[in-house]
C-alpha cells in the first residue's frame, strides 16, 4: 500500500507546491505592489531550494513527504528572507531621494550598497539560528527522528544557500 500511498501524494504536491508558491507571490505582491520587486523577492526560493537539493544528494536522503514539507516551509523562509532585503534595500534609496542624493548611477550603487551592508549582520544572525535550531533534529536519533531529519535537511541547506545568494544577487539585480 505505500506505493498507491506515494503516488496519492505525489498528486497532490503537484497541487499544494504550486498553490504554495503562487500564494507566496501574491502576498508580497500586495507587499509590494510591483511585480519587479516581487519577482526579485522570488528568486530567493529557487537559490534556496538549490542548497535544500545539494544538501539531501550530500546526505544521500531519497524524496520523501516529509523532504517536501521541508522544502514547502523553506519556500516561505526564503521569500521572507529576500523580501526583507528588498524592504532595506528600497528603505536606504528612499533616504538617498529624500536627501536630494539620488541622480546619478554612482548614487544608485551608494544606496544598494549601505542597505545590503545593513542587512548582513541581521540576516546572517537569522540564518544561523535557523540552522543551529535544527542542528538537534539532524542529530536525533529518538523515534520518529528519521522522518524529522528529513524535514529539516532541506531547511538547513536551503537557509545557508539563500542566505549568501541573496546577499549578492538581490542587491545586484535591484541595481539593475
Amino acid at each position: 500500500g505505500q506505493y498507491e500511498f506515494m503516488q496519492r501524494v505525489q498528486e497532490r504536491l503537484k497541487i499544494f507546491v504550486p498553490l504554495t508558491i503562487a500564494s507566496i507571490f501574491v502576498l508580497f505582491y500586495f507587499t509590494f505592489r510591483s511585480v519587479a520587486e516581487t519577482l526579485m523577492d522570488m528568486l530567493g526560493v529557487p537559490f534556496a531550494l538549490v542548497g535544500g537539493v545539494w544538501y539531501l544528494v550530500w546526505l544521500e536522503y531519497n524524496m520523501s513527504i516529509a523532504v517536501w514539507v521541508g522544502f514547502i516551509a523553506l519556500a516561505g523562509i526564503a521569500a521572507e528572507t529576500s523580501a526583507v532585503m528588498l524592504a532595506y534595500l528600497d528603505d536606504a534609496c528612499a533616504e538617498r531621494r529624500a536627501a536630494g542624493q539620488f541622480h546619478t548611477f554612482q548614487d544608485v550603487l551608494h544606496a544598494v550598497h549601505a542597505g545590503a551592508v545593513q542587512r548582513i549582520r541581521p540576516m546572517a544572525m537569522v540564518s544561523l539560528a535557523n540552522i543551529l535550531g535544527l542542528i538537534p533534529v539532524m542529530w536525533a536519533t529518538g523515534t520518529g527522528a528519521d522522518v524529522m531529519k528529513r524535514l529539516a535537511a532541506p531547511m538547513v541547506g536551503g537557509v545557508l544557500s539563500a542566505m549568501l545568494l541573496t546577499l549578492v544577487v538581490i542587491p545586484a539585480l535591484y541595481v539593475i
